[in-house]
């Protein structure tokens, strides 16, 4: 039996290039996070000061921006997404506490640095004693943000 060996037929689509592989580097991905959330937290603070409140949109923005940093640069490590949460976490912390010292350098006509002269103890009795509800809600928002930003961007 012979066999019939016909040339393949002529193809009129281009090959699709291979994908470019993930770029896994966790901690490029922590670095970015960490410069991400010294930004969004000093804009978190001047907000906060800027209004004499704090705001829920801007506490998601600043997870959001630490998970697009976290997972634009780190790529697909499953480490990312909780440390982008945590950093987060700490972003929203440390800009409520930059916005009551912005407020009370206003206050009391002295420099942010007078303020934070006086050490964290006096700034931590004011954050505790400013607390309420939404003061957690918003931790709690902007480290859900990191956390699905991260995982949803990673590339």
């Amino acid at each position: 039996m012979s066999q019939s060996h016909q040339p393949p037929a002529p193809s009129f689509y281009a090959e699709a290039p291979a994908p470019v592989p993930a770029s896994d580097s966790p901690g490029l991905g922590v670095l970015a996070a960490v410069a991400a959330a010294v930004v969004a937290a000093g804009v978190y603070g001047w907000i906060i000061s800027a209004t004499d409140h704090q705001i829920g949109w801007a506490a998601v923005g600043v997870g959001a921006l630490v998970g697009l940093a976290a997972g634009k640069a780190g790529g697909r490590s499953p480490a990312l997404p909780p440390v982008a949460a945590l950093l987060a976490l700490a972003a929203v912390f440390a800009g409520q506490l930059f916005g009551i010292v912005l407020i009370f350098a206003d206050k009391l006509q002295v420099s942010v640095f007078d303020i934070l002269g006086q050490g964290a103890s006096p700034l931590l009795e004011v954050w505790k004693g400013a607390a309420d509800p939404l003061t957690f809600l918003f931790l709690a928002l902007g480290g859900y943000a990191a956390f699905q930003t991260s995982r949803k961007t990673a590339s």
